[in-house]
């Protein structure tokens, strides 16, 4: 009778492999999805200066004005790129951090005192310079609603943000704090690399 058994559950398996192991495989954890952040991630080799440039194109942060005397009804923005030496992504030279500050109506331009940039990570609060005019429009004309300042941060800085829980920024008098989405699609952006400094 033993053999009976054996035979017959021998023949099953032989049978029947893919009902048995569809069970397994749904007993398994499911995999998890990619967060939706919204924001727009790509890479490129710029040819150019022979490098890969991995970036988080502007995204939007809030409508909701910022802490500001200037821009009370307006719009921040930030587009991220990390840059890679060569056609690589193991390491990443420096980022490039961009603000854009959108108004309704005219942008009043932050005089070149008031371009510092602070920002706190967490409880950490960390000084990156001086931020400089990225877009080449002047104030005053119709095509001047938007301001883009930039500053280059080192990629230590870069990993502490996306791994943080809390991002605000300050610019000159102003500042933002960056949304959960925000933060979402920094880290999406640092799991594009596979620079292992930061973990060291």
């Amino acid at each position: 009778m033993r053999k009976l058994l054996l035979v017959f559950g021998c023949s099953l398996l032989l049978i029947h492999p893919t009902a048995i192991l569809s069970q397994v495989q749904s007993s398994a954890p499911a995999a998890q999805k990619p967060v939706n952040h919204g924001g727009k991630i790509e890479s490129k080799y710029d040819g150019f200066n022979y490098e890969t440039v991995v970036r988080l194109q502007k995204m939007k942060v809030s409508c909701d004005g910022i802490r500001d005397k200037f821009m009370e009804d307006g719009c921040v923005s930030i587009d991220v790129s990390l840059h890679c030496p060569g056609v690589q992504l193991n390491y990443v030279r420096n980022v490039t951090l961009q603000i854009m500050f959108e108004n309704k109506d005219w942008v009043h331009f932050h005089p070149l005192e008031q371009r510092d940039l602070s920002v706190v990570i967490d409880t950490e609060t960390l000084k990156l310079g001086r931020m400089r005019l990225a877009n080449t429009a002047s104030p005053g004309k119709w095509d001047t609603k938007l301001e883009i300042l930039e500053v280059t941060i080192p990629y230590s800085v870069f990993k502490k943000m996306a791994l943080s829980e809390s991002v605000e920024m300050q610019v000159g008098q102003g500042s933002f704090e960056l949304r959960e989405k925000n933060r979402l699609a920094l880290r999406d952006l640092d799991s594009r690399v596979i620079d292992t400094r930061a973990r060291n």
